[in-house]
C-alpha cells in the first residue's frame, strides 16, 4: 500500500519549514506572511530549519486524551530553536532525562496512528542532541 500523492506532496508535512524576515532577519514558525516589525517594507521568503535547538520549558503530560493516551506520560517542551524563534513540540527521551537548557535536535517520528490498521500521522519532534 503506497501513501496518496496528495499526503507527499505537502513538503511542511515532512520539514521544519518556516519563513525569514530578509529585511530584518527574523525567523518565524509556523511560516508567516508578513514581518511584524517591517510591515510592508518586509521581503518575506520561506526558510527550512536546522531542526536544532534547545529545551526553554518543558511540562510532563500525564493524562492524555485518545488517541495520545496509549503514549502517556511524555514530555512536551517549548523549543528554542538555534535561528531564535520558538515551537512547542513533543521529546522523545525518558521524563527523567529532559532538562532546561537541554540541547535538541529534529526527528522525524509517528505522531498518532487511526487504530491498529488506520492512517498513520507522522511530524517532527524532537530527540536529545547529545
Amino acid at each position: 500500500m503506497s501513501v496518496p500523492r496528495f499526503w507527499r506532496k505537502q513538503p511542511h508535512r515532512y520539514n521544519l519549514l518556516g519563513t525569514k524576515c530578509e529585511t530584518c532577519g527574523s525567523y518565524f514558525f509556523p511560516p508567516r506572511t508578513l514581518c511584524p516589525s517591517c510591515r510592508r517594507n518586509g521581503k518575506i521568503v520561506d526558510y527550512k530549519f536546522k531542526g536544532t535547538g534547545k529545551v526553554v520549558t518543558f511540562s510532563i503530560v500525564r493524562t492524555a486524551s485518545s488517541p495520545y493516551d496509549l503514549e502517556a506520560p511524555f514530555p512536551v517542551a517549548i523549543i528554542e530553536l538555534d535561528e531564535g524563534t520558538r515551537m512547542t513540540a513533543p521529546v522523545v527521551c525518558g521524563l527523567d532525562e529532559i532538562y532546561i537548557g537541554m540541547p535538541v535536535k529534529q526527528t522525524f517520528r509517528k505522531i498518532v496512528a487511526d487504530g491498529e490498521s488506520g492512517t498513520i500521522v507522522y511530524g517532527t519532534k524532537f530527540v536529545p542532541d547529545k
